[in-house]
């Protein structure tokens, strides 16, 4: 995939899943499309493996939401809040982001009395205590992705970054194939509702020419998360490190090569004297 190709690039992951899309007969993208279907499902379960966890969800323009796996949702008094992206080479920088959304909520719950004891307590008595926020995430699909970085990004496909997302801790829902431009209508009309607040972090890789995140602003409910220390982990810098590495083997083989060469050399001198 570091390969400047798109031949792993899935044009609707929906009809995929279908058996409509993909290589192979008929028969051969069907039976890959259950299988497909089936680990999202497996990667959408609970710590247990064995219970609903995350929504999962694909967008369109023209339909709207559908529903792909059913989750438990948002839990009484959690804040649902939203955060898009690629997501490409999954990593720290990612989790970074989504831990310190977790944790800017955690912290407005704190404040607002989520954590004293007779709140735990009520929440214990109806079963079991949770924490304070639903986070949802919008994965862009690959057209989009490409569009806007070029060259053959995603290195990986919106099904391998959709399963990236979802095995996150710090993920409740998941959207396939949301809109790059977060508009005030995609967002009144998420299945959970409008969501409390929408996050966005620090972005270099892909510098914006125009704001996406104008409606969420206009809404009141934007936020930043600030710079941290793994911000600057991301695709590029991944794919960049590589093939750095890649160079620096190259030359120590092909310096391998040439002292093996020059030691032969020598030998044959020595067998000829």
């Amino acid at each position: 995939m570091l390969l400047c190709t798109r031949l792993h690039f899935i044009r609707s992951l929906e009809q995929t899943l279908a058996g409509a899309e993909g290589h192979g007969t008929a028969a051969e993208r069907q039976a890959q499309g259950r299988d497909m279907l089936e680990r999202i499902r497996l990667y959408a379960t609970d710590e247990t493996a064995k219970a609903p966890g995350a929504d999962v969800w694909f967008w369109s323009a023209a339909r709207g939401f559908t529903e792909l796996v059913a989750g438990v949702g948002p839990r009484l008094g959690q804040r649902v809040v939203y955060v898009d992206g690629g997501f490409d080479l999954f990593s720290s920088g990612h989790i970074q982001f989504l831990r310190l959304v977790t944790e800017a909520e955690e912290e407005l719950a704190r404040q607002d009395g989520w954590y004293s004891e007779q709140a735990v307590n009520e929440r214990r008595g109806k079963g079991a205590d949770y924490g304070p926020v639903f986070v949802v995430a919008g994965v862009h699909d690959d057209g989009v992705i490409n569009r806007w970085k070029g060259v053959n990004y995603p290195i990986m496909n919106i099904y391998e970054r959709g399963l990236c997302v979802l095995q996150c801790r710090y993920i409740n829902a998941l959207v396939f194939d949301a809109p790059f431009t977060t508009t005030k209508s995609y967002l009144t009309s998420l299945p959970w509702g409008t969501p409390d607040a929408v996050y966005h972090g620090p972005t270099s890789f892909m510098p914006f020419t125009e704001d996406v995140y104008v409606a969420p602003k206009e809404m009141g409910i934007y936020r930043e998360i600030g710079h941290h220390d793994f911000e600057d982990v991301n695709a590029a810098s991944i794919v960049q490190r590589i093939m750095k590495s890649r160079d620096q083997y190259e030359a120590r083989q092909k310096a391998k090569g040439m002292k093996a060469e020059i030691e032969a050399a020598q030998k044959q001198r020595e067998l000829d004297e």
